[in-house]
């Protein structure tokens, strides 16, 4: 059954997705937690395979306009799904609802939101200071970066969810200054789904997701794309960078605190 509430928090993130470009990890995982107290691995699970959904929809868009590129995604893919399976084991090891493994999770989301609200504000400034540092990458050595990178997204993303989007993207840019964004952005949404898929359905075989809850999101989260997308042609970078930058910022504090 459909949980008005929750679609229209599933309409909100939706909409703020489509308004700002922001992975909806970044915001639907603390939402859950803080304003619903759902156990953390509750959120993180149920929010990886809805995830799932909006990326495989993205990619569909993405994939047929010629802006993924196939083969930074293997290679992220061969860095991240390894690693997201090495996390589920270690996950289930410590058992998914231990207080331990709880911390952890609200420890590392926390400490993921503060850096993800830096680079969404910061993203400019970190791009001119990295990219003088690195200068010439060779082709061998940037897939190899690619391949590290994946292995951190893949880590982050299956503990809280959160990481493929601002972080992720930021590291991408850095690494492939050639390629168009939009082709790094088709990229990254691409290599998120089974990513997500993977982390989530791991999740699932642990039992921290709500079926209810995600079907409920899902139903929001769809016309929320909708309209942020298109008020995103009529609000400036200006103003809504830095109001969710802190918005991501605090939150990672609170939970954090």
């Amino acid at each position: 059954m459909i949980a008005p509430l929750y679609a229209l928090a599933g309409a909100l993130v939706g909409a703020l997705v489509g308004l700002t470009g922001v992975g909806g990890g970044s915001l639907m995982t603390p939402l859950l937690v803080l304003a619903f107290g759902f156990h953390p691995a509750t959120a993180v699970g149920t929010d990886l395979l809805f995830a799932t959904a909006t990326k495989t929809a993205g990619t569909g868009v993405h994939g047929p306009r010629g802006t993924v590129d196939w083969r930074v995604v293997r290679l992220l893919a061969s860095g991240s799904l390894p690693a997201c399976a090495l996390t589920l084991l270690a996950l289930q090891a410590s058992g998914i609802d231990a207080t331990a493994t709880s911390h952890l999770i609200t420890v590392t989301l926390g400490a993921v939101l503060i850096l993800t609200g830096v680079a969404t504000l910061f993203r400019a400034r970190l791009l001119a200071w990295a990219r003088p540092r690195l200068g010439e990458v060779s082709e061998r050595r940037t897939a190899r970066l690619t391949i590290a990178l994946g292995l951190v997204l893949g880590t982050l993303v299956t503990l809280t969810s959160v990481g493929a989007g601002a972080l992720g993207m930021t590291a991408l840019v850095v690494l492939y200054p050639r390629l168009p964004v939009a082709r790094l952005v088709g990229s990254d949404i691409a290599h998120a789904v089974p990513l997500t898929l993977l982390a989530g359905l791991g999740h699932l075989a642990m039992g921290s997701v709500d079926a209810a809850l995600l079907l409920s999101l899902l139903c929001g989260s769809v016309p929320g794309v909708l309209v942020g997308s298109w008020l995103a042609t009529r609000a400036p970078d200006r103003v809504l960078g830095p109001v969710l930058a802190v918005v991501l910022a605090l939150a990672g504090w609170r939970l954090l605190a």
